[in-house]
């Protein structure tokens, strides 16, 4: 058996994320009857990590098993032959059988986008967080900063009914079957990109939502309802209460995956 691994690109906007629901679009459910249609075999792809809904991609990784006698630089050409414009298939490259999607990841980068003009175009609508308010950039800097390390991120990982049939995969450092919020965050920065203000942060693994709770609470930095220097604070009280609301889906991308 062949151990395929995907680079693929998507917009997230109109699937449930990447995990397979019972009865509604998700990007592995979609990728899996696409790999179906040209292997003719029943295969569920694993994902790096599981995006959630309206959350997009540049560059998530999957593997998965096949017999098929399909050549390896042909997957490209057939998968996106059947999949919906939405999905792409990018790369695909013949692995050792031990190399694993998310348990080989090292690191990944997300990016989440915040368009700061007073009107939005139509057509970033469903890719930007569209916030024009006042807002302290220098000091959302400064606050980005502060998270760079090794942390306990309770803080910051999602505190809903969700959270705990997703523990035994969110909860997991990457290629570490102890369940752990602990992470190590290797850059954490903003910077102005035309109207936007963007946020990319590369990191050792990331929980569920904590890229998005991370920037709602940079943003009360930036309202000024939160000092920069309280980051460190709500970091060590491991206390989802006291950090800020989970910014909207659509902003958000994984970047790329490292192995």
């Amino acid at each position: 058996m062949r151990n395929l691994k995907l680079t693929l690109s998507y917009d997230g906007s109109e699937f449930c994320g990447w995990q397979v629901q019972p009865d509604a679009p998700s990007i592995q459910g979609t990728l899996a009857t696409a790999i179906g249609r040209v292997t003719g075999e029943n295969v569920l792809p694993q994902g790096s990590g599981r995006t959630d809904a309206g959350v997009h991609a540049l560059a998530q990784v999957a593997t998965f098993g096949t017999n098929s006698l399909v050549p390896t630089p042909n997957f490209i050409k057939a998968l996106n032959d059947v999949l919906p414009p939405a999905i792409r298939v990018l790369e695909v490259s013949e692995m050792p059988a031990a190399f694993h999607a998310r348990h080989s990841a090292r690191a990944k980068t997300y990016r989440y986008r915040m368009y700061r003009g007073e009107i939005c175009p139509p057509f970033l609508a469903r890719y930007v967080w569209h916030y024009p308010y006042p807002l302290s950039e220098r000091a959302m800097v400064e606050a980005g900063e502060l998270v760079m390390g090794e942390h306990d991120f309770t803080s910051f990982a999602a505190a809903d009914p969700e959270r705990g049939a997703r523990l035994a995969e969110a909860f997991q450092p990457d290629g570490d079957d102890a369940p752990s919020n602990i992470r190590r965050i290797f850059s954490s920065t903003w910077k102005v990109e035309g109207a936007e203000f963007q946020y990319t942060v590369r990191g050792s693994g990331f929980l569920h939502h904590m890229v998005r709770n991370l920037v709602g609470t940079f943003v009360l930095v930036g309202k000024g309802t939160v000092k920069a220097s309280d980051i460190s604070k709500v970091l060590q009280a491991r206390d989802r209460s006291l950090a800020g609301p989970t910014a909207p889906a659509a902003g958000l991308y994984l970047v790329g995956v490292e192995y």
